[in-house]
């Protein structure tokens, strides 16, 4: 969203002064008649929301059924976010927690697998029980810091070019798995945004990824699972590129009583970040792969601006109902055709499960508040 909200404040703010001044001059009164413009608050715009969504087809690595060779990696998952987002005197801020509560596809620990508890230290004998879905918590944020307000000029607006900025932000999620992943990133770097028609922003931000902690059981020496193995099975992944993007843009070439509608997306590369278990080196007989390039994406959703629908402009965007397409692959940089949490035995061969793709449908109602 950039510095929308606050171009149009200081543009409003900018002809009440000119005004002012020049009707002064006009009726050459003293100086002391033309008052002082009040100073721009320091956040301009404060929005929060919260949201509760569906995934239809999400999946998570490692978590699948196999019956008689019938592979199924499909798991539901309802999520509740809060969603933050404030413009303000050099910048923007955006905040989101989301807690995502998966079927029982996608097993909470103790369960090792779908519907079973295996323990390595009765022999990998395998346990059948009834798994409850697990839970994940996962936040992010990003800052941007805009130069034309930094540097007090206009030179960073051409054309489409709205503005350019400093960003920087963090993720960090826990998880209630058997194998406990508690990942934790930061990013840093710029971001370009762009005008687009009928109130629409595209933004795109290169970026450093550094995942510099994570944690898997499986990796951790004593499991029982994987030789090499870590002593306390926390990873730390190499820095690597990043290419955040984002948009939106109101549908305002529709006609009047049906202007209530929007779309927005975005989309995420992440590079290769060394073994999918670093600092273990890579080794296909140990079971330590390469990680792959992470792509990440929304690219279309549909916004019905439900509250202006039924009680008009003024209540614009205070609910909303939407529905989307996701689609996430090489998930958290695992290999999708190679990496051992995302394959499984079968027939004789080793076979992609499907658990680190993931092509859904997603839907959901925000409220603002």
């Amino acid at each position: 969203m950039s510095f929308r909200f606050k171009a149009i404040a200081a543009g409003a703010l900018s002809l009440a002064t000119v005004a002012t001044g020049g009707l002064a001059q006009a009726a050459d009164l003293p100086v002391k008649a033309a008052k002082k413009a009040a100073d721009l608050p320091f956040f301009l715009v404060i929005d929060d929301r919260v949201t509760f969504s569906y995934i239809f087809n999400a999946s998570q690595p490692g978590a699948f059924t196999n019956t008689n060779g019938v592979i199924n990696a499909k798991t539901t998952k309802q999520v509740y976010s809060f969603t933050h987002f404030d413009a303000w005197t050099y910048g923007t801020n955006f905040f989101t927690i989301s807690m995502f509560k998966s079927d029982h596809n996608d097993p909470a620990g103790p369960c090792t697998a779908t519907g079973v508890v295996v323990s390595p230290a009765a022999g990998f004998a395998a346990t059948p029980t009834s798994c409850a879905g697990a839970t994940e918590i996962y936040g992010l944020f990003r800052s941007t810091f805009g130069w034309n307000e930094i540097f007090n000029t206009k030179a960073f607006t051409q054309g489409p070019l709205h503005n350019i900025s400093f960003e920087i932000g963090m993720d960090a999620n826990t998880e209630n798995r058997y194998f406990g992943a508690a990942k934790r990133d930061v990013v840093a770097g710029l971001q370009f945004a762009f005008d687009l028609p009928y109130k629409g922003y595209f933004n795109v931000a290169p970026l450093v990824y550094w995942e510099f902690a994570n944690h898997n059981s499986f990796s951790q020496c004593g499991a029982g699972w994987s030789a090499p193995c870590i002593a306390d099975g926390n990873t730390s992944f190499k820095p690597t590129w990043a290419i955040e993007t984002n948009y939106y843009m109101d549908l305002g070439f529709l006609p009047q009583n049906m202007q209530y509608f929007s779309i927005s997306g975005r989309a995420a590369w992440y590079g290769k970040k060394g073994t999918d278990t670093e600092p273990l080196p890579a080794s296909v007989a140990n079971g330590v792969y390469p990680t792959k390039v992470e792509f990440n994406s929304e690219p279309i959703r549909l916004t019905l601006d439900a509250s202006k629908a039924v009680w008009g402009e003024k209540y614009s965007h205070f609910v909303d109902v939407w529905v989307a397409y996701r689609y996430w692959q090489n998930k958290f940089g695992l290999d999708h055709n190679n990496a051992v949490a995302c394959t499984t035995l079968a027939g004789g061969a080793r076979v992609s499960t499907g658990s680190c793709t993931e092509s859904s449908l997603y839907s959901g109602v925000t409220v603002k508040f």
